[in-house]
């Protein structure tokens, strides 16, 4: 008995590329080639190579004694469902940086540099470039470079025309100079820096709020576009936080993201401490009056998932409070003393609003 032959016809076979399975390298190289120009305008002298090489260098610089770096992560959450309904991707880098950068800014860390990553299934290179010019404009507010990133295309795992985001930020701050809240006790006085809108959080929310009542984009709202108020991109609070802290000394910053008031503020408390916000102490932008009536929300629920118009919390000495809240002022940041910090009973909340 003979065995049957198996015959290789490789002359036969379809020949392939990457393209054929969905990546276009020309794609990216263009995509690098538009970022350049945009990372260009953020750069430090501290920057020893960056966009292009395996790996970006920075050195830190000098003047620090003791140096402590700090990052942080995050995204932008389903406000990117939005960008891609509207089909706005201009700002939607500055909440990419806000995001990181606010964070670090807590601990009294000035940001040096940001990395992004951008993933898609297919790439569009002018989508792509209209995004990071977004990126390089909030490191740029931040005084921070725009040192490299990644751009993966990966056919098949996103929907068409979608993306997502991720940014990563490193900052750097004196040993003998990090804020931690340690200090802050009873008595001290709790400061609310205006927030630009509902910046990066709480958008689950809205996007169910906004299809439940069919609301229009379109429609005028606060002498603009509900649009534009929605996506008003976040607040960087950087540059002004800086200055203020080289002025007067901080007890402890909070940023006012996922968790809204009432669950950011006592992860800067000691345990023994409560804050105690007056509600009406500041002025809630329309957006989240809106949001509240169309949604029915209670004030319990807004309070722990929007920032209701305060996008970052100071603590500091009560004999600092008026100066502290003037050279904001003189800044261009819309600032007011919303409260007091107290003892905390062993029933009470780590942070309570009343009216």
């Amino acid at each position: 008995m003979t065995s049957p032959k198996t015959e290789h016809t490789n002359s036969s076979q379809i020949q392939l590329s990457y393209q054929d399975a969905g990546v276009d390298i020309d794609a990216g190289n263009q995509l690098v080639n538009n970022i350049k120009s945009y990372a260009k305008h953020t750069m430090r002298p501290e920057v020893l190579a960056g966009i292009g090489g395996f790996g970006a260098l920075f050195e830190i610089s000098s003047k620090y004694r003791n140096p402590v770096l700090v990052s942080a992560t995050d995204g932008v959450g389903t406000k990117l469902k939005l960008a891609f309904q509207l089909d706005k991707h201009d700002s939607i880098g500055i909440d990419l940086v806000a995001m990181s950068v606010n964070d670090i800014l807590v601990q009294g860390a000035e940001p040096l540099f940001f990395l992004d990553y951008f993933a898609c299934g297919k790439l569009d290179v002018a989508t792509a470039t209209t995004v990071v010019s977004g990126i390089a404009a909030g490191c740029q507010q931040a005084g921070c470079a725009l040192i490299g990133g990644e751009t993966a295309e990966m056919p098949g795992m996103y929907p068409q025309n979608e993306y997502d985001l991720a940014g990563f930020a490193v900052g750097v701050v004196e040993k003998d100079a990090i804020i931690t809240g340690k200090t802050i006790q009873e008595g001290d006085a709790v400061i609310g820096l205006a927030s630009s809108g509902a910046h990066a959080n709480g958008y689950s929310l809205i996007r169910k709020i906004i299809e439940t009542n069919h609301s229009d984009f379109s429609a005028d709202f606060d002498e603009k576009k509900l649009s534009n108020a929605i996506m008003m991109p976040t607040r960087i609070y950087v540059k002004p936080l800086l200055e203020l802290m080289k002025q007067l000394p901080l007890k402890g910053i909070a940023h006012i993201t996922g968790g809204g008031l009432v669950e950011n503020i006592p992860r800067i408390l000691p345990s023994h401490l409560t804050a105690i916000l007056q509600k009406h102490s500041w002025n809630m932008p329309p957006l989240f009056h809106w949001l509240q009536q169309q949604g029915n929300v209670t004030d319990d629920e807004m309070h722990r998932v929007f920032n209701c118009g305060i996008g970052m919390i100071l603590v500091v000495a009560p004999k600092y409070a008026n100066e502290a809240i003037k050279i904001l002022q003189s800044s261009g940041e819309t600032a007011w003393e919303i409260g007091k910090i107290k003892s905390r009973s062993a029933d009470e909340m780590p942070t309570i609003i009343v009216s």
